[in-house]
């Protein structure tokens, strides 16, 4: 599940708990839409855990290696 999806969770759980006044037998909406949004923030700590891990830092000082691109101007082709 994505970040998207995360936040999706946690948007659906807070209509359930703060927008809605349904009463259904056996099953308490308050309590559904409150696990709906601790699910949807452990999914985006993890997310965010995991994609600050993947970031690749480069250390200070060390070297750039740029590549040079050769042109090939000869004729031929547009603009030759």
């Amino acid at each position: 599940m994505g970040l998207g999806g995360c936040i999706i969770l946690i948007a659906v759980g807070a209509i359930l708990t703060f927008a809605t006044d349904w009463d259904m037998k056996g099953v308490n909406l308050d309590v559904v839409g409150v696990i709906l949004m601790a699910v949807g923030l452990i999914g985006v700590a993890t997310f965010s855990s995991i994609a600050r891990r993947r970031r690749v830092l480069m250390p200070p000082g060390s070297p750039v290696v740029e590549e040079e691109r050769h042109h090939h101007h000869g004729g031929g082709g547009y603009g030759g």
